[in-house]
């Protein structure tokens, strides 16, 4: 029978959903395997449900109601000729119009930002820090992988470098996670605070040149940065907007702490196909396989950000506030380099 029929996997592939998605849609009646095995629990699919499910991978990604994608499926099923236009055609009257309250409610927003005096340092203020090179290469790293590439977010395409007196953070985020690393300087101006964002390109020319300690000096202000370091020198303008408040965003209450085994959970998340897997925290973290019982909290996270983030080291803590908070990843050697990441919905 198996030849004949689609794994979980395959159909997660072939059309668009995911096995998550397969999981969500087979637990609400939507997509119903045709066969389950009663020994393992794998969900295997027809050939011919996988129109079905290409179809429902459409409806989904258009934000219609479970409610209705239900309709949309039965009458497509059955060639009602009528009552699948007219569902769609609400829907897309319901999309509009959101659309549109959603336009009205961001100009407003727009205003409001235009009035709110910004709390980023003027252009005129400059910052001149002289760090460890090792130091400020490892900081690169451990932000870097968080920097975003959206071209329509140019903001976040960078890492922001925050000086505030002889302190030197760094940033990164791509709205799914964020990754924050402190440096601190052996000499600096000891003034105010100097915020930059400075371009992905910038930053890895100059992660470049720090091949060793030998001190590198750093010179910030409004403008763009310079990076000095054994005679060999890199500059350049920085992003010309705000950064988002990222101090705000890390400050969230304190949860439940567990050491995680990182080489294990390495291997567990490269052998993931989906684009989202389960973790299960009990006194540690375990992947959580397919029907995989076991006790515990459950929180979905993108395989591949988690990886990224397990770049940090070997010895990692996994910080838990709750399952719609961000996952905190932190050192215990290290106080101020800490990466969050966002869950993603199991129910989707």
């Amino acid at each position: 029978m198996e030849n004949d029929m689609r794994s979980i996997g395959e159909m997660g592939r072939d059309s668009g959903l995911g096995v998550s998605a397969l999981r969500f849609y087979d637990r609400a009646g939507v997509l119903v395997p045709a066969w389950v095995d009663p020994v393992t629990g794998y969900r295997w699919y027809a050939s011919e449900q996988l129109g079905e499910a290409r179809l429902l991978a459409r409806l989904r990604r258009s934000g219609m109601p479970l409610a209705d994608i239900r309709l949309v499926l039965a009458g497509w099923a059955g060639g009602d000729a009528g009552l699948v236009p007219r569902l769609l055609d609400g829907h897309l009257r319901r999309l509009e119009r959101g659309l549109a309250e959603a336009r009205e409610e961001l100009s407003t927003v727009r205003a409001l930002l235009g009035h709110k005096e910004t709390s980023m340092t003027t252009a005129t203020d400059t910052a001149r820090l002289t760090v460890p090179g090792d130091g400020l290469a490892a900081a690169l790293d451990a932000v870097r992988y968080a920097a975003a590439s959206d071209p329509e977010l140019p903001v976040l395409c960078g890492i922001h470098f925050d000086i505030e007196g002889d302190d030197l953070h760094l940033v990164a985020t791509d709205r799914y996670r964020m990754a924050v690393a402190r440096t601190p300087a052996t000499t600096g101006t000891g003034g105010g605070r100097v915020q930059v964002t400075v371009p992905t390109p910038l930053a890895d020319a100059m992660r470049a040149l720090l091949t060793d300690d030998a001190p590198a000096r750093l010179t910030v202000d409004g403008h763009g940065v310079e990076l000095e370091t054994q005679g060999r020198r890199v500059a350049g303008q920085s992003l010309g907007e705000d950064f988002p408040d990222y101090r705000r965003l890390t400050r969230l209450p304190e949860g439940r702490r567990l050491a995680l085994d990182v080489p294990a959970l390495r291997r567990a998340l490269g052998a993931q196909e989906a684009e989202v897997c389960v973790l299960v925290l009990a006194d540690g973290v375990t992947v959580g396989g397919e029907d995989l019982d076991l006790a515990g909290d459950r929180v979905g996270v993108n395989p591949a950000f988690l990886l990224d983030a397990l770049a940090a080291g070997d010895e990692l803590l996994l910080e838990y506030i709750g399952p719609k908070a961000p996952l905190v990843l932190l050192r215990p050697d290290v106080e101020d380099v800490f990466s969050l990441l966002m869950p993603v919905s199991l129910e989707a």
